[in-house]
């Protein structure tokens, strides 16, 4: 009969392509990996990696058996969560895929309420590109996950999460820091800071200007970054101006690092959703805190977020 820490073993294998990495995640030694995925090959009677090289491959077998296994492992969860709701205890690991700097933002701070109610969840938020969370929510690695735009999926259920505004910061000693706006040709000779260009903050800036006729190759670009915080960070710098979003710029406007610079006739905005795969079954506590989210009053969190950063030993990975 198959175990259920066998294949926990064989997954963590399967998705870091890594005995070693596999036994960090799992907090156990390499030889007892090892040991664990040779006793299910001789189970299942069956080579799941070649090994031949430096680096391990997945045989056809381990792709058959990968989905199999989540999805064993997640029917064992839904039964750990069955017998502790008999008593009247939510308990469970609630994991949430987050390609957005805002969600990442907004998430501590909804988690942490959450788990004032109830404190048996733990909570693991992993960050990564948009296509990834999708995957993570399709292939049950991840239960939910929040996102900046919708993808034509199927298998994924959608619904609002978060209006987020996108605003230009500017350095505090810039001349704009103490002007009321500028117009929207003035941003043509500044010194520019871009995000990536899968980042939703960008596709709403490049959307927001073309409607006053600016293109992002008429911009003076000196630098691309790939995350929110690091354009933070070079606007504080003094290297240039940015677009970026409010509730991950708030903490540097607040404290006086950087200003927000209103653009006439520039109101950017980018809609952030929850998605869930419509095609699983629902954990208890991922139903839980999927209702959870939508409460009005969850709403005042935001608020909380936009002002506070606050450490919440969350698992980020």
């Amino acid at each position: 009969m198959l175990e259920n820490h066998e294949l926990n073993i064989f997954v963590n294998v399967a998705e870091t392509m890594s005995f070693t990495e596999a036994a960090k995640r799992l907090h156990i030694s390499q030889p007892a990996v090892s040991m664990q995925i040779s006793n299910l090959e001789n189970r299942l009677n069956t080579v799941l990696f070649d090994r031949s090289g430096r680096n391990i491959r997945p045989t056809e077998a381990a792709d058959v058996l990968l989905p199999m296994a989540r999805e064993m492992l997640n029917y064992a969860t839904h039964i750990e969560e069955a017998m502790a709701s008999l008593q009247g205890t939510l308990r469970g690991h609630l994991q949430i895929a987050c390609s957005t700097s805002a969600g990442k933002y907004i998430l501590p701070h909804l988690i942490a309420r959450f788990r004032e109610l109830h404190p048996h969840v733990r909570a693991t938020v992993s960050v990564c590109a948009p296509g990834a969370a999708i995957e993570r929510v399709c292939d049950g690695r991840s239960q939910l996950g929040i996102l900046s735009s919708e993808a034509g999926c199927r298998e994924v259920e959608y619904r609002h999460f978060y209006t987020d505004h996108v605003v230009l910061i500017a350095p505090r000693s810039h001349p704009w820091a103490r002007q009321e706006s500028i117009a929207p040709e003035e941003l043509i000779d500044q010194p520019f800071i871009l995000g990536a260009e899968i980042a939703g903050t960008r596709r709403v800036m490049q959307a927001g200007l073309l409607e006053h006729g600016i293109r992002v190759h008429d911009l003076n670009v000196v630098m691309e970054l790939g995350n929110a915080e690091a354009i933070e960070s070079a606007v504080e710098a003094g290297i240039g101006i940015a677009f970026i979003s409010r509730l991950v710029a708030q903490r540097c406007i607040v404290a006086g690092y950087v200003a927000e610079v209103p653009v006439k006739g520039l109101h950017l905005e980018r809609e952030l959703f929850m998605i869930q795969n419509s095609r699983r079954a629902q954990t208890r506590v991922q139903a839980a805190f999927w209702e959870y989210s939508r409460a009005e009053d969850n709403l005042l969190l935001v608020k909380k977020a936009q002002q506070n950063r606050v450490n919440l030993g969350l698992v980020v990975g």
